[in-house]
């Protein structure tokens, strides 16, 4: 990968996941080997663990697609993408004037959840709150019973 012009514009985070992983981040797991700054392992950890780890190109690119009736601006899909919201809450900070452009946020939170995946961390907390809450109501179950 070559940069060609500097400071073209903002980059997602899959961009940034990507070009470390072209400069073998994800390849050196001793950390030794690959030609990386202590920084750029640090920001590659973090990146593994976001939405940018289960992103592709091909569905940033159909979200940008998807997005254009909307007449978003080029900084507000970026954000959309790095964070991927799942509300209408957490949309609306992300898009100046939300309202008067576009009016409910909602079907913007519908394309994002359409284009992206779920999460595999997601999907993995949903099921240990799950677990933890099927393991409360089985304490207090047993407590019950102690206490009768």
């Amino acid at each position: 990968m070559k940069i060609l012009v500097e400071n073209a514009g903002m980059l997602t985070n899959f961009e940034v996941l990507d070009f470390l992983k072209s400069r073998g981040a994800a390849k050196d797991p001793t950390r030794v080997l690959a030609p990386l700054a202590p920084l750029e392992f640090k920001v590659y950890d973090n990146l593994v663990k976001s939405v940018a780890a289960s992103q592709t190109r091909e569905s940033i690119n159909e979200f940008m697609d998807k997005c254009k009736p909307y007449k978003l601006t080029k900084n507000e899909i970026v954000n959309i993408i790095n964070i991927r919201p799942p509300s209408e809450a957490e949309i609306f900070p992300l898009i100046e004037n939300i309202e008067e452009r576009i009016g409910s946020g909602e079907e913007l939170v519908e394309l994002v959840t359409q284009v992206f995946p779920v999460e595999e961390q997601e999907t993995k907390s949903g099921e240990q709150v799950q677990g933890i809450e099927e393991s409360v109501e089985l304490v207090e179950g047993l407590n019950e019973v102690a206490l009768e």
